[in-house]
């Protein structure tokens, strides 16, 4: 009988099934979550299409999700774990020993330096699973280790700092009822390239289009005139790392211009005159010379966001990096807040997960607490450090030195401020640990790598922000079963961190209950598949969540292969009922901020020195995503095999460049060499260069390492004196740098010159 196409949800080693299989799935590399159709053949992904029946996404997705299936069947995947060897290379060894060595290791370290001297660094990557991070935690749990780092202090640690500040949790984070707001002002943010950050908006193009159809003003604040911004409502040039001095002379016009709603603030909020006196010394005339944006256009925008029947501010990571992104945000939103636009509809709501996770975290600590860094001194942040201090704490001696590491989820070699410098760090560690699906630039230089198991070769539940916090434009539950087999010896991260905990003497979550029980149901689960492949029953555990959270079955769930439409958000369900603080109010003017505020004045005189001065940004491009997307053939072609610097030709000409001429750029942490594009879309005096390049290191990106491209993070600095004092964020765009035409011929472009 010839093979049919079957919509099915079969588990990968069911070898009865048909060779031929369509398969309904939600991606997982980045919170749009968009529902894919996707094509196996003899379990290889053939095709990827959009879920044209997805209940949220309705047959949208972008082109990183539709090609990913070229990245995980690279022949570059990892399938068996490596150790390195003396001379540099790595070769195959088993799971017992890989588990033995590292456990035997942590177990030394633990008793001579202490649990602190282990630490881990959780990646992006590893976000956009459910029991990933959980179990990852689990594990530096069972150690008792405290010394956590993420990527979140790259991109967006500002949010949840402020959060916390202002609401009681740092998962409070309010977004734009897109659907139905009048006026949205969108600041250092490109939905239709980045998406919307942290809330799931498929299809961001139809949406700006949409809004501005019925009628909804769009602005933009941007240093370059976006493809967002190019689609719909009016774009304004602001100069790179000035937005807090636009939001503040935001709040003074809106104070102006009686825009407070009075009685609101009074019944659900606290410290508006503090507001009010911070405000007082940023009138629009003040800022305009240094923002780039008039007095008379930011009156305008304000006049029309008192004005709409529902309005927002939003903004990402172009204010989160750059410099300041602590004191813009918290602004943003006590501007949202006084003016009567938080938890409204057509302005900004809070949602609610499967369960009140914000009362729940506050109840139970999660995620709540107030550890102090070893150097720096920086409060923990969603139970983190900075990532832009790791480096300080390997390399400097003492009580809790890190001295080990894990690396999950991400590639901080690539990603993290000053590079460089991190490497000679990592270089010095005793243990360093990568989970990972490619030997990547971190993994390189790794004593161990673990292969893991790629998105679609596990099943999953949408991750924690729309499943918990309900972050969602539409919100909606999805179960997938994994699509595509395990190779080799790959593992999933969950039951990498079990059998870890248990080869280093510890207990998962340090509970000794806990450990037996996850071993055990791993055992039964391994008996029931024939010993095929030793993994925790994950579509159990998953179940469990669901239960527990009283929703559907896992299996229920599945019979809604295109999403399971949940409740609408609730207008007016937040103020007065879901805020954490001790008074119950939001607190417009918290001591810790309002102290930070005091630097802004010094700012301000030094931003207004340095006008004339180039400033570096970041780009993003939707072909790539990060660091992870560039080892496929495809990269290769058609000039996709390096980025570029883009600068205003006016900018060119002045300094005597031409297009594709090479040039330097210079920062306080080093050089590095690129070839240069006009692109007149950006305010002059900024220099744009696209993040997530500069792969010559990795020993196992046979393609990626064939690309030319530069670490435009090498430029960023890290130290406790370069970052956010609050949330420790790096200050990875809007920075000063030196551009000149390049002193001789092109060099590695990956190092400092």
């Amino acid at each position: 009988m010839g093979c049919k196409w079957a919509n099915s949800y079969f588990h990968p080693s069911d070898t009865s099934c048909c060779h031929m299989q369509t398969h309904y799935t939600f991606c997982r590399i980045c919170e749009s979550l968009c529902g894919l159709k996707v094509t196996t053949e003899n379990g290889k992904v053939t095709q990827i299409a959009p879920d044209e029946d997805h209940v949220a996404t309705s047959g949208f997705s972008c082109v990183k999700g539709l090609r990913q299936h070229e990245m995980y069947q690279s022949p570059d995947r990892l399938k068996h774990p490596l150790k390195r060897m003396p001379d540099g290379s790595y070769e195959k060894i088993s799971w017992e020993q890989a588990l033995r060595e590292i456990g035997a290791k942590v177990k030394q370290l633990r008793q001579d330096d202490g649990p602190d001297s282990i630490g881990m660094y959780v990646g992006t990557a590893a976000g956009f699973g459910v029991l990933h991070p959980a179990f990852a935690q689990g594990f530096m749990t069972g150690i008792g280790s405290k010394s956590m780092y993420a990527s979140a202090t790259q991109d967006c640690s500002n949010k949840f700092a402020v959060s916390r500040h202002l609401y009681g949790f740092p998962f409070t984070l309010p977004f734009p009822d897109i659907s139905k707001t009048n006026c949205l002002i969108i600041v250092g943010a490109n939905p239709v390239i980045s998406k919307w950050s942290f809330l799931q908006v498929p299809n961001p193009s139809e949406k700006l289009k949409e809004m501005e159809a019925r009628g909804a003003k769009l602005y933009f604040i941007d240093p370059r005139k976006t493809e967002s911004a190019s689609i719909a409502g009016t774009h304004f040039f602001i100069r790179p790392g000035t937005d807090v001095f636009f939001y503040l002379s935001f709040l003074n016009e809106l104070i102006q211009q009686n825009g407070v709603k009075h009685d609101v603030v009074e019944k659900y909020m606290s410290g508006l005159e503090d507001i009010k006196a911070l405000a007082a010394d940023w009138p629009a005339e003040k800022t305009e010379n240094v923002t780039g944006v008039s007095a008379a256009a930011l009156q305008q925008i304000v006049f029309d966001y008192i004005h709409a029947d529902g309005a927002a501010l939003y903004c990402s990571t172009g204010v989160n990096m750059g410099g300041n992104g602590t004191l813009a945000f918290w602004i943003q939103e006590v501007i949202n807040a006084i003016s009567g636009n938080l938890d409204r509809e057509g302005g900004l709501l809070v949602g609610k997960g499967i369960i009140d996770f914000i009362r729940f975290g506050v109840k139970n600590g999660i995620l709540m607490r107030n550890d102090v860094s070893r150097v720096g001194g920086f409060t923990s942040v969603n139970d983190a450090f900075p990532g832009g201090i790791l480096a300080d704490e390997i390399l400097t001696p003492g009580p809790k030195q890190v001295k080990a590491l894990f690396v999950t989820g991400g590639n901080p070699l690539i990603t993290m401020a000053n590079s460089q410098r991190l490497r000679e760090a990592f270089r010095k560690l005793e243990l360093l640990v990568c989970l990972d699906i490619y030997l990547n630039e971190t993994c390189s230089e790794a004593h161990y790598v673990l292969p893991c198991t790629d998105p679609l070769q596990k099943p999953d539940l949408p991750f924690i922000f729309p499943l918990m916090l309900g972050l969602q434009h539409k919100p909606y539950l999805q179960a997938t079963k994994a699509i595509t087999p395990v190779e080799g010896e790959q593992r999933d991260e969950a039951t990498i961190y079990l059998d870890l905990a248990r080869a280093s003497g510890v207990s998962l979550f340090g509970s000794a209950t806990g450990q037996w029980f996850f071993e055990s149901i791993k055992r039964y689960h391994s008996l029931r598949k024939k010993g095929n492949y030793p993994s925790l029953p994950q579509e159990s555990i998953l179940n469990g969540i669901l239960r527990l959270s009283r929703q559907v079955s896992f299996k229920k769930l599945l019979k809604s292969p295109h999403g399971q439409l949940r409740g609408s958000h609730i207008p007016g369900s937040f103020l007065g009922n879901r805020v954490m603080t001790p008074t119950k109010k939001m607190e417009l003017a918290p001591s810790v901020l309002m102290d930070f505020a005091q630097k802004l004045e010094a700012d301000f005189q030094k931003e207004y020195q340095l006008k004339d001065k180039f400033k570096l940004i970041t780009r993003r491009a939707v072909t790539t995503h990060n660091s992870w997307t560039h080892n496929t053939d495809r990269m290769l072609a058609h000039g996709r095999d390096t980025n570029y610097a883009y600068m205003n030709s006016a900018d060119m000409e002045e300094l005597g460049i031409m297009e594709n001429d090479l040039i330097d750029i210079t920062s306080a942490t080093g050089t590095i060499r690129i070839r240069v594009k006009i692109l007149d879309t950006l305010i002059r005096k900024s220099i744009a260069v696209p993040h997530g390049w500069g792969h010559q290191h990795a020993k196992g990106l046979s393609v990626a390492n064939k690309t030319a491209g530069v670490n435009v993070n090498i430029l960023a600095a890290d130290g406790p004196e370069r970052i956010d004092r609050v949330s420790g964020m790096a200050h990875l765009t809007g920075f000063i740098v030196d551009v000149q035409p390049a002193a001789g011929e092109l060099q590695h472009t990956w190092s400092g010159l």
